[in-house]
């Protein structure tokens, strides 16, 4: 279960934590270039984690091949480790996925997923960090 209490820091304290591209993908609500991040074609085994925190968000179990170039799931680790909340930038509809305990913003999810969930949770390879099972 994600901790209760939200993180709360400022843009200054972020800007020194984090490189100046998961700052403006997670803080500035950003995207990375299609087929470009680090997880998009990972097969590794292991839970990625929101890499501004530590929550974990998505298990590789539940990871796809959406052909989309970022890193798919159908489903959160835990569903209360994220929050959902409609995105109306770049002239259309969406639903944004962000970290429930920082707020940074992971990607979207849309309703074409493969599985029984019919969720892909298309979400960015800066937003994430890999912890391997071993």
């Amino acid at each position: 279960m994600p901790e209760s209490k939200k993180w709360e820091k400022s843009a200054e304290e972020w800007k020194k934590e984090l490189g100046a591209d998961t700052y403006r993908i997670t803080r500035e609500g950003g995207t990375e270039a299609p087929f470009s991040g680090a997880y998009w074609d990972s097969h590794e085994k292991g839970m990625f984690l929101c890499s501004n925190c530590g929550a974990e968000l998505f298990s590789s179990d539940t990871k796809f091949d959406s052909g989309t170039g970022w890193p798919s799931f159908d489903r959160p680790a835990d569903r209360e480790a994220v929050e959902l909340r409609e995105d109306r930038s770049g002239g259309m509809v969406r639903t944004e996925v962000l970290c429930k305990r920082c707020g940074a913003h992971l990607g979207h999810v849309f309703e074409d997923g493969p599985t029984e969930t019919c969720k892909r949770f298309c979400i960015n390879s800066a937003a994430l960090k890999l912890e391997k099972k071993t």
